[in-house]
């Protein structure tokens, strides 16, 4: 079914109205996912029909205009009368399916509002939320998102997922520790793709005026766990396991991504800087599951490619930067540049001078004295650099060992937050509304930030 204009229409309404009341929504941001989205709707419906066979449940594909199959797999997929008994109750309701093209700008914002919006005039109570390129999703993932809500009045569920060291460098060397700090809420992963939430925040996010902006293509996963844990909602944990996806190189693939992420974590600093200012201590929410051992599939770095777009970008922007950050600052990474010739492994950006880097270019992001977009673009090699030097020092790391200096990123970012209060009062930075943020760039759905 196809949908125009900036909110569900009328031609929607006779599907919604068979389908009625549902306590449980479950979407699935869709583009171009013939091969997997099959697979994720059957694992959605089987963790439904196993852990809540008594609540009337709806799936809603909401597709960004794929090209090809992936809107009529994901409808004709699903549990099959031959299922074991053990992976669902053969009595157990089939939840109903509900396709449309969303509205709106392209990004997956767009597609999330379509959800919440589905969600409320299907009166949902528990809401989760699965990407559609999954390979590794259980029918368990649905009890870990979903069972906090409804049984434990929680209303935000964010994943926790076991991942390989090198995997994930945007959340671990700032969206992590960022959003940390700022907000005293130890969430690690909150820009994951997952995650479940109750129908009183569906409500709420539903109703905010974002959905013209960056947070429509971009920035909604973080958006999403900032409004929760900002505004007051009870947030949580859920152990998902391994996510297993197409790991990526960072220096290859993920300058674009880092972009999207960051401009939406400084843009949404600017707006709650009231809150965070007084933020002087950190608390871990509830985490819902065992933590099992599970395999992460291995990621491969090249720390060459790395290293040179870093110089490369020294080279290009080296002027901005000096604009940018504190003396200090520069100095370090002047320091730090002179040095990598001498440093057997390479260029070190330790992660006291890391933060103090994410702190200036927040404060410079918000201050507006330097176009947004340029200044996003010459983070990125800065970014490349201190993920070589993770590399560096991660080298001999266990996966676990890995994860306990991600942490120890945290209590540095915190250490370091005073710095980060005065930089902004120095600077004068003004107070701004999310809304005020530009749509930096084009893009299709198949950008999507997970």
């Amino acid at each position: 079914m196809s949908v125009s204009g900036d909110t569900l229409p009328g031609s929607v309404a006779p599907e919604l109205r068979a389908i009625g009341q549902r306590d449980i929504v479950v979407g699935i941001p869709t583009f171009n996912s013939e091969a997997t989205v099959g697979g994720v709707v059957t694992a959605v419906e089987a963790g439904i029909r196993k852990a809540f066979p008594d609540r009337p449940a709806a799936i809603v594909i909401s597709d960004g205009g794929s090209s090809d199959r992936t809107v009529e797999v994901a409808l004709a997929s699903g549990v099959g009368e031959d299922a074991p008994r053990y992976l669902v109750d053969p009595d157990s309701p089939e939840p109903a399916k509900v396709a449309l093209a969303y509205p709106g700008l392209p990004g997956k914002g767009s597609a999330f509002r379509a959800i919440l919006e589905i969600a409320g005039r299907l009166g949902a109570v528990g809401c989760a939320a699965v990407d559609s390129d999954l390979r590794s999703i259980q029918p368990f993932w649905l009890e870990h998102l979903l069972g906090p809500v409804l049984d434990h009045g929680f209303d935000y569920v964010a994943p926790v997922y076991v991942r390989h060291r090198f995997d994930g460098t945007i959340t671990n060397s700032i969206a992590f520790p960022l959003t940390t700090t700022l907000y005293g809420a130890k969430i690690r992963q909150p820009i994951g793709g997952e995650f479940g939430f109750s129908g009183r925040l569906a409500a709420h996010w539903a109703e905010r005026k974002v959905w013209h902006t960056d947070v429509a293509r971009f920035g909604i996963d973080i958006w999403m766990t900032t409004i929760a844990v900002v505004e007051g909602f009870r947030v949580c944990q859920a152990n998902l396991g391994a996510k297993i996806h197409d790991p990526k190189d960072p220096g290859a693939d993920l300058g674009p991504m880092f972009r999207q992420v960051v401009g939406s974590l400084f843009a949404l600093a600017g707006k709650y800087h009231s809150t965070w200012s007084e933020v002087t201590s950190i608390s871990e929410p509830p985490t819902f599951g065992m933590s099992a051992a599970y395999s992460a599939e291995p990621v491969t770095v090249s720390r060459q490619r790395l290293l040179w777009k870093f110089v490369e970008g020294h080279t290009r922007y080296g002027q901005l930067w000096r604009e940018v950050m504190a003396e200090e600052t520069f100095d370090g990474v002047m320091r730090a540049t002179r040095e990598a010739g001498e440093v057997p492994r390479g260029l070190l950006l330790p992660a006291s001078l890391w933060f103090r880097l994410v702190y200036d270019f927040l404060v410079a992001y918000n201050g507006r004295q330097t176009e947004a977009g340029g200044l996003l673009d010459s983070f990125v090699p800065l970014y490349f650099a201190r993920t070589a030097s993770f590399v560096d020092e991660a080298a001999d790391d266990t996966d676990e060992e890995a994860e306990a200096r991600i942490n120890q990123l945290v209590d540095v970012a915190m250490e370091l937050k005073p710095y980060l209060v005065e930089r902004w009062r120095e600077r004068g930075v003004p107070e701004r509304r999310l809304a005020d943020q530009p749509v930096p760039r084009e893009s299709s759905p198949g950008d999507w930030v997970h």
